[in-house]
């Protein structure tokens, strides 16, 4: 579960204040807005990548908001997908793991296992250089989920991909909630992953957070669509 709690933000002449809103546990969360409007700043937050001025964050019932990325129990994805060149898919996926010091044994089964969910499998020993749109983002989502978060942060993860690749992605990501019960907020400017992923949508209009859709269940495309219209008013 994600809440958050008049939370408030400066970067410059940029603001975001008295920020609130709830995640369900296990729910996709999707968060859309226009440009500008604060989402990354937002999503880095939560991440602990970005300090608030003001204001709370809880993950699972913890207050994080003073922690470091690190002891929050999150995955991140982050809009580039940041996948090092140095290492194979192999190695990316096992970062989180080998940094933890766990044991091969149970590294290489997290990684095989997590491969073969992701259909990516074949391409560990291959290098990010060599991968497609759709394979760097099935490894970037990878290397978070090995470490068996709680919580999935994404931001704009499938942002680069052509239509086919994205349709893809959206009966993975939706695979992947259903296996591992992760607790999933998605930056977006796409209606169509609110459609097809999204159990809540969160509208950041006005320096200010609307929640709406019914945990459990995907937003129909109308309601998604009604929705999403008041972004370009």
């Amino acid at each position: 579960m994600i809440s958050v709690r008049n939370l408030s933000l400066r970067a410059g002449a940029f603001a975001l204040d008295g920020i609130s809103f709830d995640v369900p546990q296990g729910a996709y969360a999707v968060l859309m807005g226009r440009t500008g409007s604060g989402k990354t700043s937002l999503l880095e937050s939560i991440a602990g990548l970005r300090r608030p001025i003001s204001g709370t964050i809880f993950l699972d019932g913890r207050d994080v908001t003073a922690l470091p990325p690190a002891l929050r129990g999150i995955g991140y994805v982050p809009q580039d997908r940041v996948l090092f060149t140095t290492m194979s898919v192999y190695e990316n996926i096992a970062f989180a793991l080998t940094i933890r010091k766990r044991p091969p044994y149970e590294i290489e089964q997290r990684v095989t296992e997590l491969a073969a969910v992701l259909g990516i499998d074949h391409l560990l020993q291959r290098w990010p250089q060599g991968l497609s749109g759709g394979e760097a983002q099935r490894a970037a989502l990878g290397r978070p989920l090995a470490a068996d978060p709680a919580v999935l942060l994404l931001d704009e993860p499938l942002s680069a991909l052509d239509d086919d690749t994205r349709a893809e992605m959206h009966e993975l990501l939706g695979k992947v909630r259903a296996r591992t019960n992760v607790t999933a907020l998605q930056v977006t400017h796409h209606r169509s992953d609110a459609e097809s992923l999204g159990t809540c949508m969160l509208i950041l209009a006005d320096g200010s957070v609307q929640q709406v859709g019914p945990a459990g269940r995907a937003l129909d495309a109308s309601a998604a669509k009604r929705w999403t219209s008041t972004l370009s008013r």
